[in-house]
């Protein structure tokens, strides 16, 4: 008689569970979508999204339907894009087991980079920045490659042990190659093929097929990226690849973004510099030590990363089952973009966003702990880039170390008329700055001796 009580209560419990779901899945489907633009028969948005620099006009959208979450049909694919941090959070990281993945890479990252353990690498980043420093000196107008070549230093030293080359090394222009056609790659729309899968079928040669040259291109440098340093290290070898990839792109354009906002901002500069020149006196280099006594040149990193934030998207997340949220329909399957750009020009949190204002992160002369941290430019929940303390740590001393030295001005011409900067960017899942030229001299002749000083213990430029 128990047995068939309990059979019975089971069987029960099994219908009325069932019956819920339905019930559940029933009401989701009567659900609207979010809103978003008119759709087209068939091919919905395919034609409303633009092939670069979708972010804006997410942010636009999302303004014109007073909604922070937008839905659009790519011929299909249902895409959701998310513009505040408060829908972000709720669904990347209060809903995280839908919208995450990859969990393998991230525990050995955050092993290897929390913030504890990326204190470890701050004498690689110091010693770097020194080299970096008389680069300057001698070549300033090469001020990019500079970067790009130390970016590549201090990664390649921490994620494989490697020492490269001072000029031109394989690894590094490989790197750089690999990371430009991830970024190209990774943006939802940007290619047909995203939207349409049986256009990879067609041959090569077809006229508008050159989507899968270039996709054979990008895998020779993926590939190479495995294999080139296979032989100097085998140890934790794909996650140091998605380490250079994610981390020296942002280091680099990041610190463009810095030297373009000291030409569009030179009362910033002067007031950075009077900061330092406070604490050193002119005496000597800045160092980590100095971080707590320099919270307006923390502030200028932050709005750096926040003014023209160089990861705008963060590589899409497929939404597993279907979701609810504010009485929206989600979808399952729908591709799911974070707009950080739009997150970060938010202007209730960030009044008069496109404007580079580091004195927004302040109160009283000290970092004000009420004002958001820009942290959308380095993902969010599980997918916030564990490396941040990293390239955080490494952008914090190059700006100081180049404040401390360097003046920043607009390059002139050879009849002495100011080349204004377009600051412009280039659009990809890493947003860099358009090539730019600059006028970078030393502040002193005592700053010069500095500079041969610290770098003179590294034997090569």
């Amino acid at each position: 008689m128990d047995a068939l009580r309990t059979v019975v209560l089971c069987t029960f419990f099994i219908i009325l569970t069932t019956l819920y779901a339905v019930h559940l899945c029933a009401r989701r489907h009567k659900l609207p979508l979010p809103p978003g633009p008119p759709k087209l028969p068939l091919v919905g948005n395919l034609f409303d999204v633009p092939s670069t620099f979708q972010w804006k006009s997410y942010a636009r959208w999302s303004k014109q339907y007073d909604s922070d979450i937008i839905h659009l049909d790519l011929a299909g694919t249902s895409v959701i894009v998310l513009s505040s941090f408060e829908a972000t959070d709720a669904l990347f990281e209060k809903r995280s087991s839908l919208y995450s993945d990859r969990r393998t890479h991230r525990r050995l990252f955050n092993g290897a980079f929390n913030v504890k353990a990326s204190r470890k690498y701050e004498p690689v980043e110091l010693v770097r920045t020194h080299v970096l420093l008389a680069r300057l000196l001698h070549a300033p107008e090469d001020f990019m490659h500079h970067l790009r070549q130390m970016a590549g230093e201090i990664i390649m030293t921490e994620a494989y042990g490697i020492d490269v080359l001072p000029s031109d090394d394989p690894y590094v222009t490989l790197a750089h190659k690999a990371g430009r056609a991830v970024s190209s790659g990774a943006v939802p729309g940007a290619y047909l093929v995203d939207t349409f899968p049986i256009l990879k079928h067609i041959p090569r040669w077809f006229p508008g097929a050159g989507f899968k040259r270039q996709a054979e291109e990008w895998s020779k440098l993926s590939r190479g990226m495995l294999e080139l340093p296979f032989a100097e290290t085998k140890r934790q070898m794909q996650t140091a690849v998605t380490m250079y990839i994610g981390g020296a792109d942002t280091i680099v354009f990041a610190l463009g973004t810095f030297v373009l906002a000291m030409l569009a901002c030179p009362e910033v500069q002067k007031k950075a510099q009077a900061e330092i020149d406070s604490l050193t006196g002119g005496r000597y280099l800045p160092s980590f030590e100095d971080e707590a006594s320099l919270p307006y040149i923390s502030a200028l990193v932050k709005e750096v990363m926040r003014w023209e934030n160089v990861t705008p998207f963060a590589i899409p997340r497929l939404l597993a089952n279907d979701d609810e949220y504010r009485g929206y329909r989600l979808p399952a399957g729908s591709v799911v973009v974070r707009n950080a750009w739009a997150i970060l020009h938010d202007e209730r949190v960030y009044p008069d966003p496109h404007t580079f204002k580091p004195e927004r992160f302040l109160l009283d002369g000290k970092l004000n702990p009420a004002v958001r941290n820009p942290e959308p430019a380095f993902g969010f929940g599980r997918r916030l880039c564990p490396g941040r303390h990293m390239a955080l740590s490494s952008i914090w001393i190059t700006v100081v170390s180049i404040l401390a030295t360097f003046d920043i001005n607009k390059a002139v011409d050879e009849r002495g008329n100011v080349i204004e900067p377009s600051y412009e960017y280039l659009s990809g899942l890493v947003s860099a700055p358009v090539p730019f030229k600059c006028s970078i001299t030393p502040r002193s002749q005592e700053t010069i001796a500095l500079i041969q000083g610290a770098a003179g213990g590294e034997q090569r430029l």
